[in-house]
């Protein structure tokens, strides 16, 4: 059973790398990576059903976090951590938060406030966009 879980292990390690290199490989000199501070993650997982929970905590983001970090360092680019709060619930087009903004279940985002709809993963990488840009250019991005 052990070495099931070293192989996943080194599988998942592999795929970190990829993505990681890809990522670098891709993308200018001078490029910001914003990333989730999910540091703490683990204690959140304690509340997923125990037959769900393998899957919750199989990925290593903390590993790709590693790996990306290192090699945009090599690469002349950085990486930020923000803080994951909300990301998935705030309207990028109006700037509204509330939690049934999204339908974790569907992978749905509807907006209470002005009706825009996505993907919440696609809203979740709009919101750290904004982030992104903010950091570089603090109050740049204004919401209607």
């Amino acid at each position: 059973m052990k070495a099931i879980g070293q192989r996943e292990n080194r599988w998942m390690q592999d795929v970190n790398h990829c993505v990681s290199k890809a990522l670098v490989e891709n993308n200018p000199v001078g490029t910001l990576f914003v990333i989730e501070d999910l540091s703490g993650i683990r204690s959140a997982t304690e509340r997923v059903k125990v037959k769900d929970r393998y899957v919750s905590v199989s990925w290593s983001y903390y590993d790709l976090e590693q790996k990306l970090s290192y090699k945009a360092l090599k690469h002349h680019q950085l990486v930020e951590k923000v803080n994951p709060a909300y990301t998935s619930q705030t309207c990028p087009k109006c700037g509204h938060t509330e939690k049934t903004n999204r339908n974790k279940k569907m992978h749905f985002f509807c907006c209470k406030n002005c009706g825009y709809k996505s993907n919440d993963d696609r809203i979740g990488a709009m919101n750290l966009h904004r982030m992104g840009i903010e950091l570089l250019v603090p109050d740049a991005v204004a919401t209607e």
